[in-house]
């Protein structure tokens, strides 16, 4: 299988999910108990002349079987309307031949999916890589089962930031704290202008300006710390952030088959 040639930069949104949060505290303690929250789920196709990458997978296609979704723990509840896989038919990519996989990070949610890209070459600090195959997996709530397929894809793994095109238009920042191999993805389109996408640097605009720190994080320090470099990134790169779970700022972003360029 081959993809469809772009003669410059493109880039796919699609939805991958929503969460309902029966209680958002979770993501900013001290803040916000008891209340319920939406938070949207979201995967993206970048396309270059270069070849493709994908930039985390969402939720379980699987889910969608179920209409009324699927308790996903006590907090949270998953649903998904259109499944990835569909929505990568609807834009005429096949899949297996992406060439790269970019996963912000091991989460469930951003990792549902990555059966889909067998052949493709994972991009990944090589700290995530661990907490998703090493021996204090568990720790991490990491269990290879719910992702059998990635420990066979060839894999990069990265020591900072990492220039996937070799051009400066598509860069893999790196910004741990949130676990411990956390990156977040630039994105460099010629008429769009500057994107950054969140990985899960913060999971909704509040939280984002005010620099809170899930309770789940990693690192309370170093999630602060790569809030701060990534905003001093921004705007030294006049780029906008686009909050990967921000179901508010989501609604206002176009998805595919429509596209960015």
């Amino acid at each position: 299988d081959t993809n469809p040639a772009v003669s410059s930069l493109r880039l796919y949104v699609f939805n991958c999910g929503t969460i309902d949060v029966s209680d958002i505290s979770v993501f900013s303690p001290g803040v916000d108990k008891g209340k319920k929250k939406t938070l949207t789920d979201s995967c993206y196709l970048v396309a270059h002349p270069k070849g493709t990458l994908v930039w985390d997978t969402g939720l379980p296609d699987d889910i969608a079987k179920s209409a009324g979704g699927k308790k996903l723990s006590d907090n949270f509840h998953g649903r998904v309307a259109k499944p990835l896989a569909q929505q990568f038919k609807g834009i005429g990519y096949a899949p297996d031949a992406v060439t790269y996989l970019g996963l912000s990070h091991m989460h469930f949610d951003h990792t549902g999916n990555v059966g889909l890209f067998p052949k493709s070459t994972l991009l990944m600090q090589a700290e995530e890589y661990e907490t998703a195959f090493g021996a204090d997996r568990a720790k991490f709530g990491n269990d290879p089962k719910n992702y059998p397929t990635l420990s066979s894809n060839p894999v990069t793994k990265l020591a900072g930031d990492h220039d996937v095109f070799g051009d400066g238009s598509v860069v893999i920042r790196r910004a741990v704290g949130h676990t411990p191999g956390h990156q977040s993805l630039f994105v460099k389109l010629p008429k769009t202008g500057n994107i950054l996408l969140s990985g899960d640097l913060a999971h909704f605009t509040r939280n984002w300006e005010n620099r809170r720190v899930p309770s789940f994080n990693f690192d309370k320090d170093l999630s602060v710390k790569a809030m701060d470099e990534q905003a001093r990134f921004m705007k030294a790169n006049k780029a906008t952030l686009w909050i990967q779970h921000d179901l508010e700022q989501n609604a206002k972003i176009r998805h595919a088959p429509k596209f960015y360029e």
